[in-house]
């Protein structure tokens, strides 16, 4: 490793899970040349969550740091979808709703990516195009067993489930992208190493660049689980500042370090001075205090940080309701209470809605909905809330 100080430390260490292989990272970083990095995101759902965030602020500081960097958008390979983590197989999307999520990605990514220092491609351009003589050709430089060498297949062919050749060649499409941008280092999650290192054989072998590879740590939701939109326990880059802030504040103990070296620009001496006086007794109020205020600044700017945090206090210490609760209009006079929290925009689906009510986190006028399928007036000025931090006034 580079000695344990400056930015190329930092670029192979910090929110870094693995670099592989390490001596081929250290050696092209030290030789001072500009390098070619780059991160693939498959836009198969429409949010990016803070999760996200950590291979796009890594790209972003390899931007920082002068070399040439590439977002590329998965615009051919979110239709067969990655089968990383998923047990059953996946339903293919089609090239309408690719480019319906597509269209708010790059909007989320701004917030961490500065497109004047990152170039953006997609990966259609090509992999569309590859004749059968091409496919075979680089299908010919992996075998059967190699591929099966996947946990999730391996846990598929175990369990008699099914495993679709388009999911079997995911690894092949994204190493693929590795070829044409002939690049010296790809990012992605611990979960994708696999996959990148499918494409550093590849490069290889069609006597590109030697390429290593960095898998960046995985973020816990805030409640310790995995991050998924069905524990509502993400942070979404979109998150207002009041909603980011608050949920912040919910974060589990445990992690709060975590999210202070993976989600923030604080400085590494300065999180173990707060690791160590944690481990002393502090109040860990404080150090999720300092935590939220560095996050919402990061996407809203400082003065809505502290803006937030001084909402919080009042809210959440004193009782109060939010000064600034956003207004909505619905139609009709009543409602059903899962089909209101849809229309409001405080669940994204029916079943969520449903969800949220039996846990008893839906309040209309301060009065628990205890049931789902409650018929609620929409009456002007009525106030919707949803846990804690949610609040809707029906205009």
């Amino acid at each position: 490793m580079p000695k344990k100080q400056g930015k190329t430390y930092e670029l192979l260490t910090r929110g870094v899970e693995q670099v592989v292989p390490e001596e081929v990272a250290e050696g092209k970083l030290q030789s001072g040349k500009k390098l070619r990095v780059y991160l693939g995101i498959d836009p198969t759902g429409s949010k990016l969550h803070i999760g996200h965030s950590v291979p796009l602020r890594k790209l972003q500081a390899f931007a920082d740091a002068g070399h040439e960097a590439i977002f590329l958008i998965g615009s051919f390979t979110a239709m067969i979808g990655d089968p990383t983590g998923k047990d059953a197989m996946r339903q293919p999307l089609t090239r309408e709703q690719v480019e319906a999520n597509f269209q708010t990605y790059k909007k989320q990514a701004s917030s961490i990516l500065d497109f004047s220092k990152v170039a953006i491609r997609y990966n259609h351009e090509w992999l569309e195009k590859l004749s059968s003589a091409e496919m075979l050709k680089m299908m010919s430089h992996f075998t059967v067993q190699q591929m099966l060498q996947r946990d999730m297949f391996k846990e598929r062919m175990k369990h008699d489930e099914d495993l679709s050749p388009m999911e079997f060649m995911y690894p092949l499409m994204q190493a693929y992208d590795s070829v044409v941008l002939d690049v010296d280092a790809e990012i992605g999650g611990n979960d994708q190493l696999f996959n990148m290192l499918c494409g550093r054989k590849l490069q290889e072998r069609y006597g590109k660049r030697e390429k290593f590879v960095i898998t960046t740590k995985l973020v816990e939701g805030l409640d310790g689980r995995k991050m998924s939109k069905t524990y509502d326990n993400c942070v979404y880059l979109d998150d207002e500042p009041n909603d980011m802030f608050g949920k912040l504040m919910s974060l589990q103990d445990d992690l709060v370090i975590k999210y202070f070296e993976l989600c923030t620009d604080v400085a590494a001496a300065e999180i173990n001075d707060i690791k160590r006086g944690l481990a002393a007794g502090d109040n860990p109020r404080n150090a999720k205090a300092r935590l939220a205020r560095e996050i919402v600044a990061l996407y809203h700017g400082m003065p809505a940080a502290r803006k937030a945090e001084k909402e919080f206090d009042s809210v959440f210490q004193s009782g109060a309701r939010p000064t600034d609760i956003p207004k909505k209009k619905v139609s009709g006079k009543q409602k059903q209470a899962d089909e209101l929290l849809v229309a409001l925009g405080l669940a994204q689906s029916r079943s969520e809605a449903k969800r949220l009510v039996l846990q008893g986190g839906v309040r209309v006028n301060d009065a628990l909905v205890s049931d789902w399928k409650a018929k609620i007036d929409t009456t002007k000025g009525a106030v919707i809330q949803v846990g804690k931090r949610r609040f809707v006034e029906i205009s």
